[in-house]
């Protein structure tokens, strides 16, 4: 099992050219970074976690750019989405920027994307929520069109344009693992269906490690897809061991920790611990 981070990257937090090498000294296989372009001022759609909506979703940098100073000063460390809202983003363009970070970072990119929740953000995107899901699993066939081939084209029911030429192509071949966050049954079945990995986020919906490992392998077997092409990563995994060793006894790929938006100093008391935990596994 790989452990993880994730974190909402803000200019008042931890400088990503400080957290990348501590990560990596520390063991940590990957750094998640979130993504919201901006929250609408009069915002009617509830927040998943909770009733007040956390200051960092209003301050997130852009993750691309965050990640990509982070690949710029480490070797090993893998750079992920987490998760990239890829329903308000044109998938030409996002198929550069994952390309072109692949090739910087020597093929360290996981790429975590999702529908998202701010059905206002969507719509100032000109994404129609009502139609996110099939936006999505359209928007990631272009790209690995995209991604596979030297002249590209895709024609569907709301991404459509004809051969193009579009490089460099991922390092990582045929492209960066996609992870698809969501919760049952949906997050996993399109995570099945067109994804590399599932990602859900603990604390939302029930928490049944085995049960989840259980459903991957019943929803890959309905397509006669092998299981063990689909991880499960847990996103916000809380700091707890014996909650780690059944992910681990469920045969979870992935445990992500949450860091705080916050400076150096109280985010290197965090990742103390949580070096200190994950070496007992």
């Amino acid at each position: 099992m790989e452990f993880g981070v994730n974190i909402f990257p803000c200019e008042y937090g931890i400088p990503p050219k400080v957290l990348g090498p501590e990560l990596e000294e520390r063991g940590f296989e990957s750094i998640w970074v979130a993504e919201h372009s901006h929250i609408p001022k009069n915002r009617t759609a509830p927040w998943p976690g909770g009733d007040v909506l956390p200051q960092m979703y209003y301050d997130a940098m852009d993750p691309f750019v965050v990640l990509s100073a982070i690949a710029a000063v480490t070797e090993k460390l893998k750079v992920g989405t987490g998760i990239a809202l890829v329903i308000q983003r044109d998938p030409i363009q996002t198929s550069k920027e994952v390309a072109s970070l692949d090739v910087l970072s020597g093929g360290r990119v996981l790429f975590g994307i999702g529908a998202g929740w701010s059905l206002e953000e969507m719509e100032n995107h000109g994404t129609d929520p009502n139609r996110r899901f099939g936006l999505m699993r359209e928007s990631i066939e272009a790209m690995k069109s995209i991604w596979a081939n030297e002249e590209a084209e895709y024609h569907g029911s709301q991404i459509n344009f004809d051969p193009i030429i579009s490089n460099p192509k991922p390092l990582q071949k045929p492209h960066p693992p996609i992870h698809v966050g969501g919760v049952l049954p949906g997050g996993l079945n399109r995570a099945v269906r067109y994804g590399n990995g599932w990602i859900p986020i603990a604390g939302r919906g029930e928490f049944d490690p085995h049960g989840w490992v259980k459903e991957r392998d019943i929803a890959c077997e309905k397509i006669e897809r092998d299981p063990s092409e689909v991880e499960i990563s847990i996103y916000g995994a809380p700091n707890n061991p014996k909650v780690i060793e059944e992910l681990l006894d469920a045969g979870i790929s992935r445990v992500v920790f949450g860091l705080p938006p916050e400076g150096t100093e109280p985010v290197m008391k965090v990742l103390d611990e949580l070096t200190e935990l994950k070496e007992n596994f």
